[in-house]
């Protein structure tokens, strides 16, 4: 069962959260968070980015970076930028893009049940990326982007987040895209008491998002157990930040693919054999955005087309996705598109984009566009519990968690 435990948050001061919220450190390229850092300077994007406030020369993941950003986290801590609560607390953290709310619970999680596959995992991680943020968390001592998680809704969990949400906010804000941001603090002794019980009866959580953010702070938290090997169990470097949401209320967006050629087969010939595996019907002008499991939309020469998948599902959790399908059927056989994760001639993109930008790049550097159908949290979840991974770009969350408006010191 889940250990799902309330913390000691270093959190933003009321007034200038809404400056220090940032979005995650890898939605930027080095150019991009350079950029925000300039446009906001209260973004946490400078203690998550350090390398945004040195030469552009210096390696991104050079010592000096995260020493700079356990500086200025330090120092943003002095000023009274971030205060530090006095008790454990959990909190609600609703976050509502587009008119849809979805409301997770903010907590510290056990990288024992990482371990243990309690908390389950659907994703590979890469080496080079865990490095990067084992040296953030390890030298910053802290933990500052929180691991978005998910488990099946209860009914108990409910009652207290609306319990919860019914008394004065925190924080209440909108962010510079539009999303609204809002938390409460549930601190009074019984419903921190029953929350966490209410946890340990869940049999199970998932990573939705932060594969690498999760295995990077329970190599910290070992690596902490190591160094201390009287360690009793309960110092804060055994938990880890993160965000939990019932899988009712999260919503999956499509995750796109651009293919850069056609491997050398005319349009023609592209075609004939897509219609080997797909029933194929020309859409026109108007873009095609798949209605149901199995659909995919196609640009092609200015021309979309609906693509519906002929092969039958055969009931293994992996194969049957349509990120699969497509894989399998088209962009591996036909396409020549052996490893999605490393080949350069296709790219992804995120369904938060629109399908207008499938059609921009294969106006500039790409040859044709699938649009998908999101892969569901079930299917998310099925996957997860057979103990299997996804393949690569298989879900894009939205709205996307802050950071630095939770922080988890370690010691």
């Amino acid at each position: 069962m889940a250990i799902v435990k309330p913390f000691i948050c270093l959190r933003p001061e009321t007034s200038v959260v809404s400056k220090v919220a940032a979005l995650p450190y890898d939605v930027y390229n080095r150019a991009e968070a350079k950029a925000e850092v300039e446009r906001e300077p209260f973004s946490f994007l400078k203690i998550d980015r350090a390398e945004t406030g040195l030469p552009d020369e210096v390696d991104t993941y050079a010592p000096c970076v995260y020493e700079r950003a356990r500086r200025l986290l330090d120092e943003m801590t002095a000023n009274g930028i971030f205060v530090q609560e006095k008790i454990p607390c959990y909190y609600v953290y609703e976050l509502t893009m587009d008119g849809r709310a979805q409301t997770g619970i903010v907590a510290c999680s056990s990288i024992d049940d990482y371990a243990g596959n309690v908390i389950k995992k659907h994703e590979n991680t890469r080496a080079e990326k865990e490095e990067d943020r084992v040296h953030h968390v390890d030298v910053c001592d802290a933990q500052t982007g929180p691991i978005f998680l998910a488990y099946r809704a209860r009914a108990d969990i409910n009652a207290i987040v609306e319990e919860a949400k019914a008394g004065a906010s925190l924080y209440d804000f909108t962010a510079v895209d539009g999303v609204r941001h809002m938390v409460w603090r549930i601190d009074e002794t019984a419903q921190v008491r029953a929350l966490e019980e209410a946890f340990a009866r869940v049999p199970n959580t998932y990573i939705a998002d932060g594969h690498h953010r999760a295995a990077s702070a329970v190599r910290v938290g070992f690596k902490r157990r190591e160094e201390h090997p009287d360690y009793k169990g309960d110092e804060p470097y055994n938990y880890f930040l993160s965000v939990l949401f019932p899988d009712e209320e999260l919503m999956i967006m499509d995750y796109n693919r651009v293919v850069r050629d056609l491997n050398g087969l005319s349009e023609e010939e592209f075609l004939e054999r897509v219609r080997a595996e797909f029933e194929v019907q020309s859409m026109g002008s108007e873009p095609v955005r798949p209605g149901r499991k199995g659909e995919f939309g196609m640009y092609l020469s200015d021309r979309w087309y609906l693509l519906a998948a002929k092969r039958s599902p055969c009931g293994d959790p992996v194969v049957d996705l349509d990120v699969s399908v497509l894989q399998d059927t088209l962009l591996g056989p036909v396409l020549g598109i052996g490893d999605p994760r490393t080949d350069t001639r296709i790219d992804f993109i995120g369904g938060i984009r629109g399908l207008s930008e499938l059609s921009r790049r294969c106006h500039t550097d790409m040859k044709v566009a699938f649009s998908m159908y999101p892969t569901s949290i079930g299917e998310l979840f099925q996957v997860a519990d057979a103990g299997r991974l996804m393949p690569p770009k298989s879900t894009w969350f939205e709205p996307k968690l802050r950071s630095g408006i939770f922080i988890h010191k370690l010691s």
